[in-house]
């Protein structure tokens, strides 16, 4: 068994031990070890620390921070494999996935370190003897919260952001799977980033950030999470005018024209659905499929969905591991029996496995009716919905009728179907015949209760930073 490392607190440049809470492995219910909980006198000491980083930090050159962010991102795919370990035994996914996640947080964070050095400012033409010009400055110190779907990725969102822009951060990660952050905010302090310009705490999350958010250290709050916990922490931080970044739920549609394979693309959506168990802010979840190849998309998908090995992440035969936690089981349960109150049939899945650990398999339930919870409800777990539709008009309609915003998909073989699509259809990202939602050059983001700004690509970067016009009348 691999070693799942010692968790601690990082405040200031220095590793703190606290009492805590135990971390599970979804595998088999074992404690793998204990995570600590930040003290009042803790979070004091990150914003002082964080304070006191700012001031390095912001005025190091974008180039020695592009060198030291990517010296972090050295390390951690030397350490790929102890990372991806750990990783799988704290969340769950195969390892495969775990390897593959390690690599695009690096990723993340080595576009936005290159980035960071082209983050202009502009001179403005006026007349003779007066100069307008426009500067980029970091915006301070950020409060960022990440979830337990992606240990590592996510928080590299964060800091990768929050450092190349010159900035300095207290990360809070989740506390369910805190070791992928440790090992991230291990690479860093490896690699010489000076103190106090990247803090990591745990704790009670409503505690931590209702004592962060108000504080006037803070000048940024980005969160990863659910919709009420992000309006929540949004409110919080509107009533002391501070700007947030906000990536909340989603409920992705898929809109499957009838000019595409639908054998093809009903293996193919299995796939999709299955990454990371379906425990993703994006994962494709309601499938509109026209009437002409219905049948045959959702014979597919059952046939591919039940064909996945379900295990151990360790095991890299297994092609999906457990779900995170025992409250994606109970919610899998429940929507399943209700859609199934409400006529629509499971054709894969639909019962959890075993009574150790939170396995359950992919579930494919057809012709769900509109009213069933799952259609309104992210289930946040693998869980497909198919509904037939009439036209392309109908499935865009269907698509937009959630609150919801944040990934779409669409797969079509016509030029004029793709572009009314790419018009139409309310989402802040859309993947016309792919399931790829974003990459660290594009930005990230959602629109309606999917919440609001921007992490990667150039606007991920201008969201850490605040704009000031210098007008110079010269004598």
């Amino acid at each position: 068994m691999p070693n799942y490392p010692n968790l601690k607190l990082f405040i200031d440049g220095e590793w703190r031990s606290r009492d805590g809470q135990p971390v599970f492995n979804p595998a088999d219910d074992t404690v793998l070890g204990t995570v600590p909980h930040a003290t009042r006198s803790d979070l004091d000491d990150a914003l002082a620390a964080a304070e006191k980083g700012l001031k390095v930090w912001s005025r190091t050159s974008p180039a020695r921070r592009a060198e030291i962010i990517l010296k972090a991102t050295q390390l951690m795919r030397e350490r790929i494999e102890s990372l991806a370990e750990t990783m799988t035994l704290e969340q769950g996914k195969p390892i495969a996935q775990s390897r593959a996640e390690i690599q695009r947080a690096c990723e993340i964070i080595e576009w936005d370190a290159q980035e960071g050095r082209r983050v202009y400012g502009r001179i403005i033409p006026s007349e003779p003897g007066m100069r307008h010009s426009v500067l980029r400055q970091p915006i301070g110190v950020v409060a960022a919260f990440s979830p337990w779907n992606f240990p590592t990725s996510s928080p590299a969102r964060k800091v990768g952001g929050a450092l190349s822009s010159g900035c300095s951060i207290i990360l809070k990660a989740s506390e369910e799977t805190p070791a992928g952050a440790v090992q991230l905010v291990q690479a860093f302090a490896d690699a010489g980033l000076p103190a106090g310009v990247l803090n990591l705490v745990f704790g009670k999350p409503a505690e931590i950030s209702e004592y962060l958010i108000p504080q006037s250290t803070v000048r940024l709050v980005t969160f990863t999470g659910s919709v009420p916990v992000g309006k929540h922490l949004t409110a919080l931080a509107g009533a002391h005018m501070k700007p947030v970044i906000m990536e909340l739920g989603g409920h992705s549609p898929v809109i499957v024209c009838d000019d595409v394979d639908p054998a093809s693309q009903g293996a193919n959506a299995a796939v999709a659905k299955s990454r990371n168990a379906g425990q993703v802010c994006v994962a494709p979840t309601r499938f509109f499929v026209e009437d002409a190849i219905y049948d045959r998309f959702t014979a597919a998908m059952a046939e591919k969905a039940a064909s996945f090995k379900i295990g151990n992440g360790l095991d890299p035969a297994n092609q999906m591991g457990p779900l995170a936690n025992d409250r994606r089981i109970a919610a899998m349960e429940t929507l399943v029996a209700d859609a199934k109150a409400r006529g629509a049939r499971v054709v894969a899945g639909g019962a959890r496995i075993g009574n150790r650990g939170n396995f359950y398999p992919l579930t494919v339930l057809a012709d769900v009716p509109d009213g069933a919870r799952a259609m309104s409800e992210e289930p946040f777990g693998p869980l497909a919905l198919l509904s037939r539709v009439r036209n392309i008009d109908e499935a865009i309609e269907k698509a937009n009728s959630v609150t919801y915003g944040l990934a779409g998909y669409a797969f079509t073989n016509s030029a004029r179907k793709a572009e009314q699509l790419a018009e139409s259809i309310e989402v802040g990202n859309l993947s016309i015949n792919h399931y790829v939602a974003s990459s660290a050059e594009t930005p990230f983001g959602g629109v309606k209760d999917s919440g609001f700004g921007r992490e990667g690509g150039i606007e991920g970067l201008h969201g850490y930073t605040v704009v000031k016009n210098v007008s110079h009348l010269m004598n």
